[in-house]
């Protein structure tokens, strides 16, 4: 089992950061691949990074591709999501996700995150 606990969501004005971040607890962290999804209301949830265990790949939807970077620290057992010139449809509940391989759908992933909510004002 992996437990996974989100933190760093908030408001922020259109052309803000935050980062997030997501600390894992149980097996062994850095044998996991990680992802991070988000989900506004009434959409489905949508994939917006990945990380392979090591941290050499990383992948991003193309809504984000540029301006958020996926990072992790495995001494650390925690994963990062750097955003950058955020903007109000980047509005949603991010989620963070675990599983023995990189996945690029949500539907991969074994082990979710209760999802940190970040909100963007235009």
């Amino acid at each position: 089992q992996v437990q996974l606990v989100e933190s760093g969501g908030g408001l922020v004005q259109a052309g803000g950061s935050l980062r997030l971040s997501c600390v894992a607890s149980g097996r062994t962290f850095s044998s996991y691949a990680m992802g991070w999804f988000r989900q506004a209301p009434g959409k489905e949830r949508e994939f917006v990074a990945a990380s392979s265990w090591s941290g050499g790949n990383t992948y991003y939807g193309d809504s984000v591709k540029g301006r958020f970077t996926i990072s992790r620290d495995n001494a650390k057992n925690t994963v990062y999501l750097q955003m950058n010139t955020l903007q109000p449809e980047d509005t949603a509940v991010y989620y963070c996700a675990a599983d023995t391989y990189v996945h690029l759908f949500s539907g991969g992933y074994e082990y979710w995150g209760q999802g940190t909510q970040v909100t963007v004002s235009s």
